[in-house]
């Protein structure tokens, strides 16, 4: 990461794109035609600002290049951030987009015999394996974690434990499969992350597009 490079802004793949286009209009961003093109299977993109490129990458990933310096700026939801929990980024924008929620849930058939509070060992499938253990561990409840990376929903049903821990939209998925919601672990919302390094070593850049985020989230709230 030196002075004179490119600032790289890493953003993540997905339904998100839809809501982070009118933040990057609103910071000035406007990024090469490949970067709308679906067939295009290009990964970085120039942009009408001359010392600022973006790579597109999945969700999880954009917090590994960010905490790495490999991009000096980010977009990621809160859920990212909390599973990893990188010392080296810095989240200072709350974007108030993308909003979701991190969701335990169970078959429907077990929902009304069972009571959360009452549980002491659970085992669930999820992607968020540390934040699931730092919430159960909270109550006193041991949490067993089986990481998985997708299809969560198919767990329950196929014997690989009771219940899951997932990222909740609108929950049709989940209802589709014969689950329920039964506890809220925590609410999700993209956020700007900046590189702390990058923001020492190149403040009045990087500081500069923090306030202008900030600017945009103001008048989007």
């Amino acid at each position: 990461m030196t002075a004179n490079e490119p600032l790289v802004l890493a953003l993540p793949k997905g339904r998100i794109l839809d809501e982070l286009r009118p933040v990057l209009d609103g910071v000035g961003i406007v990024p090469e035609p490949a970067f709308d093109d679906p067939s295009s299977r290009l990964l970085k993109f120039d942009t009408n600002v001359p010392n600022l490129s973006i790579i597109r990458v999945r969700s999880f990933d954009v917090a590994t290049f960010v905490a790495f310096g490999a991009a000096h700026l980010g977009i990621a939801g809160n859920d990212v951030l909390m599973e990893f929990d990188y010392p080296e980024i810095y989240a200072p924008v709350d974007l108030n987009i993308g909003y979701c929620r991190i969701a335990v849930a169970e078959p429907a058939e077990l929902v009304a015999g069972d009571d959360p509070s009452r549980w002491s060992h659970i085992r669930v499938a999820t992607k968020y394996p540390n934040i699931t253990r730092k919430h159960f561990a909270r109550r006193g409840v041991q949490a067993e974690c089986i990481k998985l990376n997708g299809a969560m929903e198919l767990a329950p049903g196929m014997g690989l434990c009771r219940r899951i821990v997932d990222l909740v939209s609108s929950g049709r998925t989940l209802k589709e499969n014969g689950l329920v919601e039964v506890e809220t672990v925590a609410e999700v919302t993209s956020r700007l992350i900046v590189n702390r390094a990058a923001l020492k070593t190149r403040s009045e850049e990087v500081g500069g597009w923090v306030s202008r985020f900030q600017e945009a989230a103001h008048r989007a709230a």
